[in-house]
């Protein structure tokens, strides 16, 4: 019961237990020009670093990069582009903070194994691998952590299909075939995130 009780609460990030029986602080880092929240604010690796550093003094436990801007009508971003955005700043603050554990906001699996090889710790899928069929079977392999969010459509066209019957049932129906999939395919940290504003 003991061991069930440190497996449902905790999440192993790079070799270390993290303990979620308390909140836990997310700063999140865009990467993208148009992110409805901070979108071009941090250009230059000075301002990368100055803002990750502000985060981590503030008490953020993981730091989230996304390069994929997830706003309603947010615009395609290509696979490459995607990369070339979030991969080299993933290296440049793993290099000043060694320590760091950085989510990659990504949905597609290609992105999530190449940032888990740069040394990120999580995986953030706006689309809880609906987006990318290979993405489950990826964080299988990978075996880290993996944070799955409710959405309808894309980031595209999400507004438009955001209609229920009863919400809660259906979000609940979505987390649990969702879950149900990773565990069979052996995967243990799954968090869930039910999407507001999505």
């Amino acid at each position: 019961m003991a061991n069930a009780e440190v497996s449902m609460k905790s999440i192993n990030c790079l070799g270390n237990l993290i303990d979620l029986t308390s909140p836990r602080v997310m700063g999140v880092l865009n990467l993208t020009p148009d992110s409805f929240y901070d979108g071009g604010k941090y250009k230059s690796d000075v301002q990368i670093l100055s803002q990750v550093e502000k985060m981590l003094l503030e008490g953020a436990t993981f730091i989230d990069l996304g390069a994929y801007s997830s706003r309603p009508g947010a615009s395609h971003v290509s696979l490459e582009e995607e990369r070339s955005r979030l991969l080299p700043t993933l290296k440049l603050i793993l290099k000043e903070f060694d320590k760091a554990l950085v989510s990659v906001d990504t949905f597609r699996s290609v992105i999530a194994r190449e940032s888990i090889e740069e040394g990120a710790a999580i995986v953030n899928d706006i689309s809880a691998g609906h987006l990318d069929p290979e993405m489950f079977q990826t964080i299988a392999q990978l075996q880290v952590p993996y944070i799955i969010m409710h959405m309808k459509g894309n980031p595209q066209n999400m507004t438009s299909q955001a209609q229920y019957e009863n919400l809660l049932k259906e979000i609940i129906h979505y987390f649990s075939e969702r879950v149900f999939e990773l565990r069979k395919l052996g995967v243990n940290d799954i968090i869930i995130d039910p999407g507001y504003g999505f």
